[in-house]
């Protein structure tokens, strides 16, 4: 297993939307792996391919406390289950040491192929939910910070770019 390097925004790589797997085979099953791993040690309750630099419809997730319950979706997909929404405080691997206030639909049943190619469906609320929302808008180019006011995002833009410079 290896630890990967996760993008920041700005980077523009955020942004790239992602293609669908086209075979679930023991590359991508070593990429959820490797992407649980990173997830992990960040440590975070999810991660999109996206996040890494890789273009695939792939995303991991595990909200459980002790980290024991990780899940993979491959070529994932929601629908809502119902009109109820609910602001969460959401924070992100690509976005670090920021928290902002995002409404989300509380439940939702998404569907996916398993680590085996094998398509299933799960229904989600809270936290689990959100999570794989979030990650979801990931795939499709989006950050969280896309939901917040334009002069919020762009106060985390400023600090970020500036972080990075320090870095470099």
């Amino acid at each position: 297993m290896a630890l990967l390097p996760i993008l920041e925004f700005p980077d523009p790589r955020l942004r790239t939307v992602a293609k669908p797997v086209a075979e679930v085979n023991d590359q991508i099953r070593q990429l959820a792996k490797d992407m649980l791993e990173t997830m992990y040690d960040a440590p975070g309750v999810g991660l999109a391919a996206t996040q890494i630099d890789r273009h695939i419809r792939l995303l991991v997730v595990d909200v459980s406390e002790d980290q024991s319950q990780p899940l993979v979706f491959i070529n994932p997909s929601f629908e809502k289950l119902g009109p109820e929404t609910k602001p969460y405080d959401e924070g992100c691997l690509s976005v670090p040491g920021f928290y902002e206030s995002v409404e989300r639909t509380d439940r939702i049943r998404v569907s996916a192929l398993d680590l085996d190619g094998k398509p299933f469906s799960l229904d989600a609320d809270g936290l689990l939910s959100v999570c794989i929302q979030h990650e979801i808008d990931h795939l499709d180019g989006k950050l969280f910070v896309d939901y917040i006011s334009p002069l919020k995002r762009n106060r985390i833009k400023s600090k970020l770019e500036k972080q990075h410079r320090a870095r470099a």
